[in-house]
């Protein structure tokens, strides 16, 4: 129902905006210019939401009836860390009317920045700021930014009018209420001019205002012989154009009753479409669930649609330097994972997706809707998404570790893993897996738990990752029958064999990580893979003979260096102890094999632990492909949706 809530919203500005041009068609004399040209958020989190918001919310809107009548605000809403200081102004060749809409597109904007306690936001019609200090006096400071635009070079002529009508601009501005607007023709007689606005926030003092603008005048000049220049100070706002942006001087006054009226129209219309919407919404969850009782698949679209997720691509894009190749995290079979940081400072991971069929799309829909379902510390956090753009992206929390098989697996890097961490990683992950499988909501299934989807952060606690192929399990149902989709060595043998999929098939595979953990070598081999590879016995047949013949040491990954331990013996018993879990996890009956939360029991209690049967795979006569044993480079009548070579961050 998010999708509707969106798209009704959507439908409520449209129909207000509507309704403000068929009021003020022949009553607005120019352009709002309500195009954001930049939004900075603050770096500071806000103390005490309960408190901020009111406070915020109160602050806009003292603000907004000062906008009416002045086309200036400013407010202060409450005290210590949970105080709202707020500045709103529009620049003054704008009417009354072209100011309303200016800010009531910037109040829309600069919300975002929440948790953070403000921003500022440049439109080129206005300007607003929120704070948690007064700021009303600053006028320099190094959130200022020059804006060049690249459409043309003029020439000289060009050049020298715009340096003479910055310059005019600066000096007209501060004894004339912080405003000027200049145009110079690039020749006597010339149809071609420079057109310069300058403003200062009435905030400023007169000396503060030719302070500001002089030193944003000296940075427009910079961005000469280019078309386009603007300046975003603290204090003030100056653009340069070789095209008329400039709306003509308009008295506000006359124009009072319009925007009461265009008020009261746009309340009523937001009143009746919100009835609207409400209506449909109780009648969709109506039907939805009708039709939950006759059909046991998740709806997968809504989570697209919720307002919390959405990214602009333009964003993310922005964000990534353009998806730079010095910002790849890793890439995969489904597409790159970017490293990327938002304007507020905040570090994220923008997974890049490429689809070339509806599987691509189906696994992004799914993975949004899944991640979104669910919240655990031991899963990785999506932030967000974006659908719109030329390809679709994912928004995740930032892991400064990456991924698990980057250390795991790389003789130098595993050195940074030692006992206790590797067998946090094992505890966090099966934390996070049992939460998924008796997720009150619904039972979760993620198909391709595997190293590289396990991600670490800064004190290498495991997130687990990628639930493009996750799916959901009712619980009257005995099994799944899907096609099959995973990572070759990690795919359970009866999953693998007949499409059938229960929980156990992640069982099987975090059995494998397990003993991936206690080695320090990937289980890419295997005996029904041999066509893939050159070694014909895999890691867990290597496991199994071992556990067989007692000489689990010797299989010991030597970057755990048991000699840095004083009490090696008990450190001894530990591995040991995962590893026989390990095999019990990796049994080739589902039957037989415990749960993910049974498993983490066992870890964490020294009771005695059942013996473990063959792994699959070990020989012939025990592995369940039947008619295909004869076909071992072939393993499976069902296709194999996705064949994982991600690395560093999930696919």
């Amino acid at each position: 129902m998010l999708k509707l809530t969106t798209y009704s919203m959507g439908g409520i500005v449209s129909i207000v905006h509507l309704s403000l041009l068929l009021l003020l068609c022949g009553h607005a004399k120019g352009d709002p210019r309500s195009q954001t040209v930049e939004v900075t958020c603050s770096r500071q989190l806000e103390h005490n939401s309960m408190a901020y918001v009111p406070n915020f919310l109160a602050t806009m809107d003292s603000i907004a009836s000062q906008i009416r009548t002045d086309g200036f605000g400013k407010a202060t809403v409450g005290s210590g860390p949970d105080a709202n200081y707020g500045l709103s102004q529009c620049y003054g060749d704008l009417s009354s009317l072209d100011c309303v809409l200016c800010y009531a597109e910037a109040r829309t904007v600069l919300p975002k920045c929440f948790p953070n306690t403000g921003g500022r936001i440049y439109l080129d019609g206005c300007f607003m700021r929120a704070e948690n200090y007064s700021f009303f006096s600053e006028y320099i400071g190094p959130e200022d930014r020059t804006i060049c635009g690249n459409k043309t070079s003029n020439g000289r002529a060009f050049e020298q009018a715009a340096q003479q009508g910055l310059l005019k601009a600066v000096n007209k501005a501060p004894g004339n209420g912080g405003y000027a607007k200049i145009s110079v023709p690039e020749t006597e007689g010339s149809n071609r001019s420079a057109y310069v606005l300058a403003n200062c926030w009435r905030t400023l003092n007169e000396t503060t205002c030719k302070a500001c603008l002089e030193n944003a005048s000296a940075s427009a000049v910079q961005c000469l012989p280019w078309s386009e220049g603007r300046v975003l100070n603290t204090g003030c706002f100056l653009r340069y154009s070789d095209t008329n942006f400039l709306n003509p001087d308009a008295s506000r006054s006359h124009q009072r009753s319009i925007i009461a009226m265009v008020v009261a129209v746009g309340s009523a219309l937001i009143v009746v479409v919100v009835g609207i919407t409400v209506a449909v919404r109780v009648w969709k969850q109506r039907k939805l669930k009708k039709k939950r009782g006759l059909n046991n698949s998740v709806s997968i679209e809504p989570g697209l649609y919720n307002h919390s997720l959405n990214f602009k691509y333009s964003t993310l894009e922005k964000a990534t330097g353009g998806f730079s190749d010095s910002n790849k995290l890793g890439q995969g079979g489904f597409g790159t994972v970017y490293k990327g940081t938002l304007v507020d400072g905040r570090e994220i991971a923008v997974k890049r997706l490429f689809f070339n069929n509806k599987h691509r799309v189906a696994d992004f829909f799914n993975e949004v809707n899944i991640i979104n379902s669910v919240e655990h510390k031991n899963l990785a956090r999506l932030l967000g998404c974006s659908c719109s753009g030329p390809e679709s992206l994912l928004v995740y929390e930032f892991l400064p570790n990456k991924s698990l098989d980057g250390f795991l697996f790389d003789p130098e890097r595993g050195k940074e893993l030692n006992w206790q961490t590797r067998l946090g990683i094992i505890t966090g992950t099966a934390e996070g897996l049992s939460y998924l499988h008796q997720n009150s909501k619904m039972k979760i299934i993620h198909r391709d738990i595997k190293a590289s989807n396990i991600l670490l952060d800064i004190k290498f606690r495991p997130k687990i990752a990628d639930f493009g192929l996750a799916r959901t399990f009712q619980d009257d149902k005995s099994h799944i029958s899907t096609a099959v989709a995973g990572t070759l060595g990690y795919m359970a043998p009866e999953y693998l064999a007949r499409g059938q999929l229960t929980e156990k098939a992640d069982v099987f595979s975090f059995g494998v990580l397990m003993i991936e953990l206690v080695i320090g070598k990937s289980n890419n081999r295997s005996k029904i893979y041999e066509c893939f590879s050159d070694s014909s016995e895999s890691l867990l047949t290597q496991a199994w003979k071992h556990f067989q013949s007692g000489t689990i040491e010797q299989m010991i990954d030597p970057n755990i260096r048991l000699d840095n331990y004083q009490d090696v013996d008990t450190v001894k018993e530990e591995i040991v102890r995962v590893f026989h879990v390990g095999l019990l996890c990796t049994q080739e009956s589902p039957s037989l094999r415990p749960s993910v939360a049974s498993a983490l029991r066992m870890l964490s209690t020294d009771s005695e632990l059942p013996a473990p049967t063959k792994p699959p795979f070990t020989d012939e006569t025990t592995m369940e492909l039947d008619e295909t044993k004869d076909v071992e480079c072939h393993p499976s009548p069902y296709s194999i949706a996705s064949v994982s070579t991600s690395s560093f961050y999930p696919r």
